[in-house]
């Protein structure tokens, strides 16, 4: 084992005081062009490594991270991520840091502003940002940067925007994977239905344009032939309405047998096949939650896409801890793995694998 290196030690190698050496260690003002051009030789010659983490320690300073996520119900990927975020938070409770989650509604640009201004005034260390309408999340992340205060995009990557680091999926490359995927079970159908859950004509998330662009273009290069049907139902709907506008569909539609949504809501057009006992038509959407796994399990969902999102939530504050505590230089962009969940390999999904 290597000796351990003592600020003693560093001030008689560098020939200053030992109260020197703890100002350039700490990046503390006070210390003279020479002084410190003395102690960093010092440090070099010795190969000295600090140890961030009792630095961080002993620097007894608190830490707020923000989470602005959107307004969510129970038992969704949101949820997840907000899961993901407070194991990290407890994690890591011995360096103070807190965690801070605030809700804007989807479609009300006006709730995510409100919100970034709150979060301006508390003086964050760090946020971590959902990303709304991409000018609407500029003004937000423009005041960030003038404040210095690093953030962290999630689930929707806007590389103009400048962030600390990114997690999610490349939307892209998942659209056109479960494109394929979904075409292993329907390559014979003559047409396929494409789910959304819309307002005014928006779905939710940059995230979810993309992924019909990657689904779309596989289809265009393959399955030209295969109609892709749209139904867009409310974002906001009641389960009242969503079967009454799906049993008119399939009504007009009675041959179809596979459908497709791009988001994490699969369980809408699941539930309903159970309930009308359709067991010739199964959906494939995203994420492992719970209302997706049962009706996984019960045959109306034929593929989920799993996205880690619990990881994702925890990773997020990870990289917030390192980068603004530990100061250590953090990825810039972290996709996260495109897995494929069945029947049969639902029950081994573990989603808090970090």
């Amino acid at each position: 084992m290597a000796e351990k290196i003592r600020i003693k030690d560093i001030a008689e190698r560098a020939g200053v005081s030992v109260g020197t050496v703890d100002r350039v260690l700490h990046d503390r003002p006070n210390v003279s062009k020479p002084a410190r051009e003395k102690v960093e030789k010092a440090l070099k010659e010795m190969n000295y490594q600090p140890n961030m983490y009792a630095s961080a320690l002993a620097y007894n300073k608190a830490y707020t991270f923000y989470v602005l996520i959107p307004k969510h119900e129970s038992e969704t990927y949101w949820e997840e991520i907000e899961e993901g975020a407070r194991k990290c938070e407890e994690t890591r409770r011995d360096f103070h840091i807190d965690v801070v989650v605030r809700y804007y509604e989807r479609f009300q640009d006006e709730t995510f502003r409100q919100q970034a201004n709150e979060i301006l005034a508390d003086n964050a260390s760090g946020v971590v940002i959902v990303p709304s309408q991409l000018e609407v999340t500029r003004e937000f992340t423009d005041q960030l940067h003038e404040k210095d205060i690093p953030f962290i995009l999630l689930d929707s990557y806007m590389p103009d925007l400048k962030p600390l680091s990114f997690y999610g999926q490349d939307s892209f490359s998942s659209g056109y994977f479960a494109a394929k995927m979904l075409m292993l079970i329907a390559n014979k159908e003559k047409e396929i239905l494409l789910m959304r859950l819309t307002k005014n004509g928006r779905v939710s998330s940059k995230q979810q344009d993309n992924r019909e662009v990657g689904f779309r273009h596989y289809m265009h290069d393959h399955f030209p032939e295969i109609e892709i049907l749209d139904l867009d139902l409310p974002s906001d709907g009641s389960k009242a309405e969503y079967n009454k506008d799906l049993e008119d569909f399939f009504a007009e539609h009675p041959h179809l047998h596979h459908c497709i949504t791009l988001t994490s809501k699969a369980h809408i057009v699941g539930d309903f096949l159970l309930k009308t006992n359709r067991r010739d038509c199964q959906i494939m959407g995203y994420d492992m939650v719970e209302k997706n796994a049962r009706d996984l399990r019960e045959g109306s969902i034929s593929f989920l896409i799993a996205q880690h999102a619990y990881m994702q939530g925890y990773s997020c504050i990870d990289t917030l801890f390192r980068a603004i505590v530990l100061k250590k230089k953090v990825t810039p962009v972290n996709y996260m793995p495109i897995e494929l969940l069945s029947k049969e390999n639902v029950d081994f999904y573990r989603r808090t694998q970090l």
